[in-house]
């Protein structure tokens, strides 16, 4: 049946018709907006191997998330970037999309978790990019080069990802201070031999997430103090964190057009309108109000970073950050590699290509 699968693919991208790939549709919101026939992939799906021993799972495009993470943690084992759902997300749209939740400054991206791809390109061939285990790359890593890249290089049909065991302490601070202490001590714990995979700051309020060791983590709790959250809480506040089913997230659109700030952690506080949230010790901050993109971009590389209109607002502008000349030129000679005849999520990414 895979195989059908795979001719129909072919069949479809050999059309050469601008295609609009589709997994859970979970992220249609993210991005521009492609053009071209529908390409549903949530058929392509199933675990293909799975070694616990070895750390590594492989499964195909149109697998569920919520699957591949139920056989994971039947073996203690996850995913621990946490790439969000947004509701019936599938392995091939986290890819493509390459967001990652609250434990990924701790523990790297979704992007550092891919070992390997398989990909169909524009003209109906088969590649398969890494492998099933760590090291497996000499030169160029095309299979991370999928990550974030929003289906516009290819047809994303399996992917191979690196997994860890869950950790068997874990544990959540509350603290009260303001936006600029909260930056200084989440960048001076960052320095300290610390369990703390996850923290967030909004409205006066400091969260910190620790796991790993339990004795690591009930000695971190008595040096660094605060409020203990109670577990069911805590587990209720990074869920609604990574899947942005939290109120300042979830809000009304009447608060304005959801913007995401990528920026260095030792940035100071953003003279922004609106509400504020930050999360991965001050690298990403969030923010909805009236600003335009103008003055968001511009807020954004003042503090050596890009700003993305991630949910909501006006398109026009440009959901991403414009690139530089040299590095655009980089992208369009990648996308005439992968896709000559322009077939994968038209302007999904930039209007260019």
């Amino acid at each position: 049946m895979s195989e059908h699968r795979l001719e129909a693919f072919r069949a479809r991208i050999l059309e050469r018709k601008p295609l609009r790939i589709r997994g859970g549709g979970s992220k249609d919101f993210y991005g521009g907006t492609s053009s071209g026939e529908l390409l549903e992939t949530s058929g392509h799906a199933g675990i293909v191997n799975y070694e616990p021993t070895e750390l590594v799972i492989t499964a195909r495009c149109g697998t569920p998330l919520a699957e591949l993470e139920s056989a994971l943690a039947a073996r203690r084992q996850c995913l621990p970037c946490e790439p969000p759902h947004f509701g019936a997300a599938t392995v091939g749209g986290a890819v493509a999309a390459g967001l990652s939740g609250p434990r990924r400054a701790a523990v790297g991206s979704l992007r550092d978790f891919i070992l390997g791809v398989k990909l169909m390109d524009g003209e109906g061939r088969v590649h398969r990019f890494g492998g099933e285990v760590m090291k497996n790359v000499a030169g160029f890593d095309v299979s991370r080069l999928m990550a974030g890249s929003l289906g516009t290089l290819g047809l994303i049909l399996e992917v191979s990802l690196k997994v860890l065991p869950i950790p068997p302490g874990d544990a959540s601070l509350r603290f009260e201070m303001p936006q600029d202490k909260a930056l200084e001590a989440l960048n001076r714990w960052a320095g300290q031999p610390l369990p703390m995979v996850a923290n967030c700051w909004q409205d006066g309020i400091l969260s910190l997430r620790l796991a790993g060791a339990q004795a690591a983590v009930s000695s971190a709790c008595a040096s660094l103090g605060g409020e203990a959250i109670p577990e069911l809480e805590a587990q209720t506040f990074w869920q609604g964190l990574r899947e942005q089913s939290a109120e300042f997230f979830a809000g009304p659109d009447s608060h304005g057009p959801l913007w995401r700030l990528s920026l260095p952690s030792v940035a100071t506080p953003l003279d922004l309108p609106g509400d504020q949230l930050i999360e991965w010790g001050g690298a990403q901050r969030w923010t909805r109000g009236d600003a335009d993109a103008a003055r968001m971009r511009e807020t954004a590389a003042g503090a050596g970073g890009h700003a993305t209109l991630f949910r909501g607002g006006d398109k026009a502008a440009g959901v991403f950050a414009p690139l530089q000349p040299a590095l655009m030129e980089v992208h369009r000679r990648l996308k005439h590699s992968f896709d000559p005849y322009g077939v994968f999520n038209p302007g999904r990414m930039y209007p260019e290509f």
